[in-house]
């Protein structure tokens, strides 16, 4: 699941994933991704960071039945460290920082397709 407001974000990011094999959902916003992962929690989730309580999804997730076991990826447009370590006292696995390509995107999830 990819979780962020920014349409376009969402679009470049279903596409390569897609591509990789991946079966990629979308939210638009942080309502939507919390209902959508209470229905049924993706096994990977990217949260744009500038999306609104985003921090809230990912500390939320961590609280579902299994949420221990989704990968959570906190999304940023900046490697700020003190931006980073906000998103992983939430409960973020590792972070990729935007304007993401296809390099970028295969790097962090290649391990993540050969095993599925």
């Amino acid at each position: 699941m990819i979780a962020d407001d920014s349409a376009v974000i969402c679009k470049v990011a279903k596409r390569i994933l897609g591509g990789m094999n991946f079966q990629v959902v979308e939210a638009s916003n942080s309502s939507e991704a919390l209902m959508m992962c209470e229905a049924q929690l993706p096994a990977i989730l990217i949260v744009d960071a500038g999306m609104p309580d985003a921090l809230s999804v990912i500390h939320t997730v961590r609280q579902m039945q299994g949420g221990e076991k989704v990968r959570i990826y906190y999304c940023t447009i900046e490697t700020d460290i003190k931006v980073l370590m906000i998103g992983k006292r939430a409960g973020a696995d590792d972070f990729l920082t935007k304007p993401f390509d296809r390099q970028v995107l295969e790097a962090a999830f290649a391990k993540y397709s050969l095993a599925a």
